[in-house]
């Protein structure tokens, strides 16, 4: 019992004091209060963002299409005359200049007839030499004359006949170029109606880089301008554009345009998959990172600025070019302060800090 009554002596003693406190200790008024509010109140804080100054610039705008290589001519070489294939001097892989001889047919005769047809000019030219000077002289009626020019006409050209068909025995190249493939044998017959192939070439200088152009961006895209050309491989060369097609195609509704690269070495070959990029005309524009593109409540694409009294507002755009890091776009006016980070975290109105990014790859610039 006694260590209970110390404990309740000790409770009341406790709440004794902290009752005198009150009365003993000052206390807080209004305007004590007052005084103090102003100077631990403060301001929130408002969302940082960095902004980039952007600068409209003349930009020629590059139209980036995926096509392939094509060789400028392909033949199919084939006999035009019947005989038996005797010889073939060429094989897949050869490189040929125009006139070398590709395979030769056999001769079937046809030395002989163009032996048998200079005789007979021969013999037609001497009787109208003799017979002239006899019509000249009147013993014979120059009607007869006639007759004897037409004769000598009728056997230069039987010549000129047979000279065609000894020469159609021997096949030759049409123009420089790669034999791709033969597709003939020696000791085949080769017959001319049937026109039998012989062998295929393709001229690779100059190469085509051929592509589908949509009809939307076919205004831009002329005979003559340059245009960058890059090979699936990692190559890459420069030609100019040598051919747009006024006929669209009734599948794609796309026109054919064909750029000409000179290939020389015949290094580029002939259905490589390619990318051609053909420079449009100049268009006043604006960069702007990729990620600063955002959309409005309505549904625009466009920027998010921030004005002088660094309220956010929203600026919509059209996109001229896209490209990996950066996007070309028209309709931010000069030196407009566009949010380049944080822009998806505010809307219009909102008051910001907004800081200027000097670090054009922190920009994403």
């Amino acid at each position: 019992m006694k260590a209970s009554r110390i404990t309740a002596v000790g409770l009341v003693a406790g709440a004794g004091i902290w009752i005198a406190s009150g009365y003993m200790l000052p206390h807080e008024h209004g305007e004590s209060r007052a005084a103090i509010t102003p100077t631990q109140a403060q301001s929130p804080k408002l969302f940082r963002v960095a902004v980039a100054d952007t600068n409209v610039v003349s930009h020629r705008r590059k139209l980036v299409v995926s096509g392939r290589t094509e060789a400028d001519r392909k033949v199919t070489v084939v006999a035009r005359t019947g005989g038996v294939l005797t010889e073939l001097r060429v094989r897949r892989g050869d490189r040929v200049e125009k006139g070398d001889v590709i395979a030769v047919l056999s001769d079937e005769a046809r030395e002989a007839h163009v032996a048998q047809a200079i005789a007979l000019v021969t013999q037609r030219k001497a009787e109208l030499e003799a017979k002239r000077r006899l019509i000249e002289s009147g013993t014979l009626a120059r009607l007869n004359l006639v007759d004897l020019e037409s004769l000598h006409k009728a056997a230069e050209a039987a010549l000129a006949a047979a000279e065609a068909e000894r020469d159609r025995g021997v096949v030759r190249a049409p123009w420089s170029g790669l034999v791709t493939d033969t597709t003939a044998e020696v000791g085949q017959a080769a017959f001319s109606m049937a026109g039998r192939e012989i062998a295929q070439i393709v001229a690779l200088d100059p190469m085509l880089a051929v592509v589908e152009v949509a009809e939307r961006k076919l205004a831009g895209v002329k005979v003559g301008d340059a245009a960058e050309i890059k090979l699936v491989t990692g190559e890459t060369a420069t030609g100019r554009i040598r051919f747009v097609s006024k006929s669209a195609s009734q599948t794609t509704r796309t026109y054919r345009v064909e750029v000409e690269i000179k290939n020389p070495d015949g290094a580029i070959p002939d259905g490589i998959t390619t990318e051609v990029a053909i420079p449009l005309a100049a268009t006043p524009a604006t960069r702007v990172p990729r990620s600063a593109l955002t959309l409005a409540s309505n549904g625009d694409i466009g920027v998010r600025l921030v004005d002088r009294d660094g309220k956010v507002g929203f600026l919509p755009v059209r996109v001229v070019e896209d490209e990996q890091t950066f996007m070309w776009v028209d309709g931010v006016p000069n030196g407009t302060r566009v949010i380049v980070q944080g822009q998806d975290f505010v809307r219009e109105g909102q008051r910001v800090d907004a800081v200027v990014v000097s670090d054009t790859k922190t920009a994403g610039f």
